[in-house]
């Protein structure tokens, strides 16, 4: 009988890592006590003692995500939007969201959603969007009631005033190719420095204070109608410039620097960012500049 000496185990290395360990990180880089009352964020699937090795950050949990999370065997999905934000009363097979919850499931992936929660702090959706932009000072618009350094949305300023055509240029060189692109209701030759910013869906903040005392409003999902009355007062009463990008788009910025922040804390452990596009508006016709006159 051979005798095979024992090996000791390499202090150095590091020790093997669970979902419970990505759960734990995962709060204190986003704690669920930061998100708004209506969210619905955290663990959504998985098993605490699971091994964790490869984890795929997104901003959605759709199909296309989670066939690319299930194709690189990752043990975790972690998405922005939350799968189950609103009730369901069945997870059936031939339901969107129980076939995808199936899927996972029965691939050993677990799902994680960073919604409001990812939204507030330094290196979260809008805070880094304002990065990008090279704001200056930059604020939450609506700080969190406990953490006031921390919030929703950002207002800040640019070096130096640029006109509203060059600011909306340096947002498509930002953000990611959308269908949509930006968007832009002001004039073209306004100049602007002052800027209030949302990742996301933001209409719900245009009579805020410091969005009405900016020079631009950069956000999502603006819908005709508050639109149209924001920027009616603002011709009679000042008010910002508005910039429109695609929800996805605004939102996909953090992911990087998320991944690199997971990665420094959960080391051995491999994070990969989605680099599909789940913007669900595909392809467009007949777009024109608006002028204000006769549709005729």
């Amino acid at each position: 009988m051979t005798n095979t000496a024992a090996v000791a185990p390499d202090p150095s290395a590091p020790a093997a890592q669970t979902l419970a360990d990505l759960r734990r990180v995962a709060d204190e880089m986003w704690p669920a006590d930061t998100a708004e009352s209506w969210d619905r964020v955290g663990l959504v699937t998985g098993r605490g003692d699971a091994p964790l090795r490869r984890v795929l950050l997104a901003v959605d949990a759709v199909g296309a995500t989670v066939e690319e999370a299930l194709a690189w065997e990752a043990d975790a999905l972690i998405t922005h939007h939350p799968l189950l934000l609103r009730g369901i009363h069945t997870v059936a097979e031939d339901t969107a969201k129980g076939a995808l919850l199936a899927s996972l499931i029965r691939g050993g992936c677990a799902l994680i959603a960073a919604h409001t929660n990812a939204d507030q702090p330094a290196g979260g959706v809008s805070d880094v969007i304002a990065r990008r932009l090279g704001l200056m000072g930059s604020l939450p618009i609506v700080p969190h009631a406990a953490r006031p350094e921390i919030g929703i949305g950002r207002f800040g300023t640019l070096a130096e005033p640029v006109s509203l055509r060059t600011f909306a240029e340096l947002v498509a060189g930002v953000m990611p190719a959308t269908v949509s692109g930006v968007r832009v209701a002001g004039d073209p030759d306004r100049l602007v420095r002052e800027i209030a910013l949302l990742g996301g869906a933001g209409d719900s903040l245009l009579d805020h204070p410091a969005v009405r005392g900016a020079d631009v409003y950069l956000t999502s999902d603006l819908r005709h109608h508050p639109a149209q009355e924001a920027l009616e007062l603002a011709a009679v009463a000042g008010g910002p410039a508005l910039v429109d990008v695609a929800h996805w788009a605004s939102e996909s910025l953090w992911l990087e620097g998320a991944a690199e922040e997971l990665a420094a804390r959960l080391p051995g452990v491999e994070f990969r960012v989605s680099t599909l596009r789940t913007d669900p508006w595909n392809f467009s016709v007949g777009a024109r500049p608006g002028d204000g006159r006769s549709a005729e």
